[in-house]
């Protein structure tokens, strides 16, 4: 079964079940994929209400190649009792913590819960998943939403798999500075 949805130039969305061809368009795009959800027999939910002006919402998670860190690990014993204000322990099949906290852009609301995680528990998350739609490089050049979200995933990704290979924030830094990025 496959569902389908295009932005049309009326600004609707047209929502299709392709396993029956039912087919729906609305000017509200949850709409579409609530009847398209229904049709299809899947459970629906309501995406959750927007975060306060100067608040990012976003899933930060700790995964090892070759260790097993569930979410019941030991190791984040701390942080299922005592999580940064803000967010919430959740089991994805790995340890995870489901946030709301504030900062200017998300890069900073994440680069500040982590620090603060490996300051107060010495646990460096290295992964992250923002709510948003699909589409990470769709911005429109606020330097926030999914694409901010790919960007900090990757900078964690690689700041954990550059310790694991043996190289250090110097290393880092030189390739970043090399790149002329300002």
């Amino acid at each position: 079964m496959s569902l389908q949805f295009l932005r049309n130039a009326d600004g609707t969305v047209t929502g299709r079940n392709d396993a029956n061809g039912f087919t729906v368009t609305h000017t509200d795009e949850e709409e579409v994929t609530r009847q398209l959800y229904e049709d299809a027999g899947w459970e629906y939910t309501p995406p959750p209400p927007p975060v306060p002006p100067g608040h990012h919402r976003f899933l930060l998670v700790h995964e090892e190649d070759d260790e097993d860190c569930g979410f019941g690990d030991e190791r984040y014993a701390g942080l299922r009792e005592r999580p940064p204000e803000g967010c919430v322990p959740t089991d994805h099949g790995l340890f995870a913590l489901r946030c709301e906290r504030p900062g200017k852009t998300l890069l900073d609301a994440v680069a500040r819960t982590v620090a603060e995680i490996r300051r107060d528990h010495g646990v460096v998350m290295n992964g992250l998943r923002a709510d948003g739609r699909p589409g990470e490089w769709t911005d429109s050049g606020c330097g926030d939403g999914d694409a901010a979200a790919a960007l900090a995933h990757l900078v964690l990704t690689a700041a954990h798999r550059s310790r694991r290979l043996g190289y250090g924030r110097k290393e880092l830094a030189r390739l970043l500075d090399a790149t002329g990025v300002e």
